[in-house]
């Protein structure tokens, strides 16, 4: 069973309502390309502008029944596509950097908002999402389960790992930075100890802080039958704007997850008590403090 993942690795435009016509029209040409579900790089809503000031910022964020919301919503149902589109969400305090998937009867499926945002740079006018979440997205072809991380969210192994012990067959994660080696390989290694696939979508070289490069790691690193081992990477976009399909297998990454041994099959949670200590904090060069 596969399931076509279009990335709208595009650059966005100068405000609101020509990311909306450039966004709808990129979907319509991944419904063209035979893709199962659209998903957007981060923020699209304003392209990951990020204006230092509360009231500005807060004037660029949107409800998520809003207008811009409700079009795509409409139009996966229009196109029998699913929609994960990415928006900076208003909130009663500062505003959230969200996505929201539509399935393809146009019913929301899951709505998340980014837990580790980048709280040392720009995005420290941000509030965080508090939790990640799992949903069954069905298909024309089947059905699988689907969750989102976004951007910053990868380099915790935590929000993979909560994914995974969620159900999570297949990560889609919205993004906006220079995809390079160290970053690659992080989204690699939560594929493989998941045994997960996770689908990335950045935006192209040219907009600023990023290269393109969205990729398609299927969480299956060999094949039980067959010597040697896989490259997970299935899919990497170059640099370029461009609307890109990749191929999930699903039945490949699922026989995989029922013969191999990664994932939760021989985890020892009852001896990771530190890891939900939430007084403790690691002083890099230093000791654990107790607050």
């Amino acid at each position: 069973m596969i399931i076509r993942i279009a990335f709208v690795q595009l650059f966005p435009g100068k405000s609101i309502e020509d990311n909306l016509v450039i966004g709808k029209k990129a979907c319509v040409e991944a419904k063209e390309k035979g893709a199962d579900i659209a998903l957007f790089p981060e923020m699209w809503s304003d392209g990951y502008y990020m204006p230092q000031d509360a009231n500005e910022i807060d004037a660029l964020a949107i409800e998520k029944n809003s207008k811009f919301i409700d079009e795509f919503r409409v139009l996966a149902s229009e196109l029998q596509m699913a929609i994960g589109i990415t928006f900076l969400e208003k909130s009663e305090t500062k505003p959230l950097n969200s996505v929201i998937f539509f399935d393809r009867t146009g019913k929301e499926i899951l709505h998340y908002s980014k837990v580790h945002t980048c709280a040392f740079d720009a995005e420290k006018v941000l509030s965080e999402g508090n939790d990640f979440f799992v949903s069954n997205l069905d298909f024309e072809g089947g059905s699988v389960k689907i969750g989102s991380m976004i951007c910053f969210d990868r380099e915790f192994p935590e929000s993979a790992r909560i994914l995974m012990l969620k159900g999570a067959e297949l990560i889609l994660a919205p993004n906006a930075c220079p995809m390079e080696i160290n970053r690659l390989s992080a989204l690699r290694t939560r594929a493989y100890e998941n045994m997960v696939a996770i689908a990335t979508c950045n935006y192209p070289e040219g907009h600023p802080d990023c290269n393109g490069r969205s990729t398609l790691f299927d969480g299956v690193p060999w094949l039980r039958d067959e010597p040697g081992v896989r490259d997970m990477c299935v899919f990497e976009a170059p640099e370029t704007p461009g609307v890109y399909v990749a191929e999930l297998d699903l039945d490949r990454l699922r026989t995989h997850r029922s013969n191999d041994i990664m994932g939760d099959k021989y985890r020892h949670p009852e001896k990771y008590g530190i890891l939900s200590d939430s007084g403790v904090r690691d002083i890099i060069g230093g000791e654990f403090v107790h607050w």
